[in-house]
This record gives structure tokens, C-alpha cells and sequence, in this order.
């Protein structure tokens, strides 16, 4: 009957923070160090499970969602989209071509999901009215409670995908498909692995590469923008691949902050190298790539 009516019980739309240490950060005094783990009742659960699976069935059924997200979807895995990665810089460089690639790193990542956009996305993707109002109404009166040893805090919560939730991933996928689906210019690949968004932009030369890159990032920044959303400059790297021996210097920027140049890049398991001296060899490998 929620799922007809389009109503979310309202004692479902609490949930219970834990803050779970993240590996390898013990010692940290950053607040980021932590995990919020959100406890959701099982009711809860199981109709968010129901909506999100009507949802993707309406979506991937009528308007697929854009191929090039790779996460959260029947079908597709951290391999695929590590292969598609390798796949463009392999045939570039097979072609005496340079490869800019950029990993973007996202500030908060599902913490950051504002409603709205989602609410607006669903519109434009003509979701059922019963399904679109059930997350409108999922989306109100929700309440974070936090604990921490005898501490509580108590918050009404008006953005983000709980961690943990069934529906977030879905969600997010609906959010980010706007962006995916840019304009981008035609030199440019863009792969997406939930908030995991690897840009590769193909030239032949560097300082080609750098305007078509400059440029499409100024379109990702404006979506953010418009989505409540924003890219992490500090986290956010830039390699250029080459088989050439190159001291080339790119000057690729994300809010008007010049990205770090690095040498070597890992994006879901594969490790991408800056130069490739060998032709036998295109500095690509897997290496503990995520399941």
C-alpha cells in the first residue's frame, strides 16, 4: 500500500549514526577519519528496496541510464569499467596519440546528494507518479541520530544517501547521469564508478589535450554548481600518458586551482604510468583491482 499511495512511514525515516574508524587512520584528529554508518529500521529496508528496484526497472526499461556509469548496475563491475580505462588509453597511445586522464574526487561523495536534483531528475526521466511521490516523501522529515560512547545529538537531515541505505547507490546513479550525459567535446571519455569519475581526453599534442580538458572540466564545474555539488581541487590528480619521453608540464584546472600532476595514477585497481619508453609494454596493470 506505500508503494501505492506514495507513503513512507514516518517512524522509518529515523536512523541511527555510528562513526566507524576508516582503515589507516587511527591516529588522525581530522573529523574525516571517520565513517557514518547509518542503522536503518528493517521495514525501512525493505520498502526502499522496492522502490529503488521499480525505479531502475522503469529507467533501464524505457530511458537507459548513460553506459558509462559502471556502478550499482545488473551487469557491470569495478572490472568493466577499469577495462573501458584501459581500452581508451591503449588504442590512443596505439595510435602515437597523447592521454590526458584526471580522476575528480568528490567532497562529501553521497553525503552531498541534494534532493531536489534527484527530485528534478526523476521528473525528466518520467518516473511513475506513485514511485516519484513515495521519494518525495521519503525524502521529508528525515532524522539523523548520532552516538558516540554516552553522547547523542538528534538533526533533522535535509541532503545526502544515508551510508549503507539500499537506495542511495540508485539515487546517486539518477544524479550523476546528468552529468554523463554533458556535452562534452569528442576527444574526451568520461567513466564513472559511483563518485569514482575518471576524465581522459586524447591529442596530438599536450597543450591540445590541456584546452580540451580545461574546457570540459568548466562544464563539470558548472554542473556542480547547479547540483549543490563539489569537486575536491586538493584530491582531484592529472597524469599525461605518452610513449614518448616527455617532461611535458599540463596545466589543468578545477576551481581556478591547478590540479596536481602526478606520475602515476591508480583508478579502480589499475595503475596508469606517465611515460612508456618500451613499445612492448603500455605502463597499464591491474593490481588488487576492487570486486
Amino acid at each position: 500500500m506505500s508503494v501505492l499511495r506514495g507513503y513512507f512511514p514516518k517512524q522509518w525515516k529515523r536512523s541511527i549514526i555510528l562513526p566507524i574508524v576508516k582503515p589507516g587512520k587511527e591516529q588522525s584528529t581530522e573529523v574525516t577519519k571517520y565513517r557514518p554508518i547509518s542503522l536503518l529500521n528493517i521495514g525501512e529496508k525493505v520498502l526502499k528496496k522496492l522502490l529503488i528496484d521499480r525505479i531502475n526497472h522503469h529507467l533501464l526499461s524505457n530511458r537507459p541510464l548513460n553506459e558509462n556509469q559502471y556502478e550499482f548496475l545488473s551487469q557491470k563491475s569495478t572490472f568493466d569499467a577499469a577495462m573501458a580505462a584501459k581500452a581508451f588509453v591503449r588504442e590512443n597511445l596505439q595510435r602515437k596519440k597523447f592521454v590526458v586522464m584526471i580522476s575528480l574526487d568528490v567532497k562529501g561523495a553521497f553525503d552531498a546528494a541534494w534532493w531536489p536534483g534527484i527530485l528534478s531528475k526523476l521528473r525528466n526521466l518520467c518516473c511513475p507518479k506513485n514511485l516519484y511521490i513515495l521519494t518525495q516523501n521519503y525524502f521529508s522529515d528525515r532524522v539523523a541520530i548520532f552516538h558516540a560512547n554516552t553522547y547523542n545529538l538528534e538533526r533533522k537531515v535535509t541532503v545526502g544517501c544515508p551510508q549503507g541505505s539500499c537506495c542511495g547507490p540508485g539515487f546517486w546513479n539518477i544524479m550523476y547521469n546528468t552529468l554523463l550525459n554533458l556535452e562534452f567535446s569528442s576527444h574526451m571519455k568520461v567513466i564513472a564508478f559511483a563518485d569514482d569519475l575518471a576524465i581522459m581526453m586524447q591529442s596530438k599534442m599536450p597543450s591540445e589535450a590541456e584546452v580540451y580538458a580545461n574546457s570540459d572540466l568548466a562544464k563539470i564545474e558548472k554542473w556542480a554548481k547547479e547540483n549543490k555539488m563539489q569537486f575536491n581541487e586538493s584530491k582531484s590528480k592529472a597524469v599525461l600518458i605518452t610513449r614518448k619521453r616527455s617532461n611535458d608540464n599540463i596545466n589543468i584546472c578545477l576551481n581556478n586551482r591547478r590540479l596536481e600532476q602526478v606520475k602515476e595514477m591508480k583508478y579502480l585497481g589499475i595503475f596508469l604510468t606517465a611515460s612508456l619508453h618500451s613499445t612492448n609494454t603500455l605502463g597499464i596493470y591491474l593490481k588488487n583491482p576492487r570486486s
